[in-house]
């Protein structure tokens, strides 16, 4: 089934490298999908990059890839994966522990397009859980503010070892039953909760998702 779904998700980053042109300034994200991206960029002329993640630089440079710590304007497209799609194009992103980074890239780019296979489509986002990165300092309070949002939360990693972000900061994974009804209001909900810093709720930011199935590729939005 790995093999099966990474098949797919290379068919997408193929259909997204398509928009890619000699000199272009680019977001690229983190994750598997992400990953097939940034590999095929390898060869394509004088493309510079802000990475999301210290494991999507790495592999940026290995594709002769030029790294920005800060780009000069606005990023010309951001590419990356997502962890769950709705009909609206509004997602839930952060498995892999980048979300604070992957937000603030998507929001620096003009166009911002997700990569994904069609198992991460859903009517209704929460189908697995929201990350959520928190300061370390009193995580427990702001973990039992977040319960306090009708959520289940668990610290990413457990508290012997916890996981930490290229930030330094900690992730709580937040379930809802059913899933989230209202998703603009549970984003400002969370946001709203002292000692957090980001969410992986995110919403209004892509343009497209270019979805790779076993039927073809699909693409949901528009990509100009």
């Amino acid at each position: 089934m790995n093999a099966e779904l990474d098949s797919l998700k290379r068919v997408a980053a193929r259909r997204a490298l398509e928009l890619v042109a000699p000199g272009m300034v680019l977001g690229i994200g983190t994750g598997t999908t992400a990953r097939f991206f940034i590999e095929g960029l390898r060869g394509v002329r004088g493309v510079t990059a802000v990475a999301t993640s210290g494991a999507s630089a790495e592999l940026a440079r290995a594709a002769g890839v030029e790294l920005l710590d800060e780009p000069p304007g606005v990023l010309d497209l951001a590419v990356d994966g997502a962890d769950e799609i709705d009909p609206e194009l509004r997602l839930v992103k952060g498995h892999g522990g980048a979300l604070f980074r992957e937000k603030m890239v998507a929001m620096a780019a003009r166009r911002f397009v997700v990569v994904a296979d069609s198992s991460k489509l859903v009517e209704r986002l929460c189908q697995t859980y929201v990350p959520v990165e928190v300061a370390p300092f009193l995580w427990h309070r702001t973990a039992a503010r977040l319960g306090d949002l009708g959520a289940t939360w668990t610290l990413r990693g457990g508290e012997a070892a916890p996981y930490r972000t290229d930030n330094g900061n900690l992730i709580v994974d937040l379930t809802f039953p059913g899933g989230i009804t209202d998703p603009e209001g549970t984003a400002a909900a969370l946001k709203a909760v002292t000692g957090v810093l980001e969410h992986g709720l995110f919403l209004g930011l892509a343009r497209a998702a270019i979805v790779a199935g076993t039927t073809g590729v699909q693409v949901l939005g528009t990509l100009e």
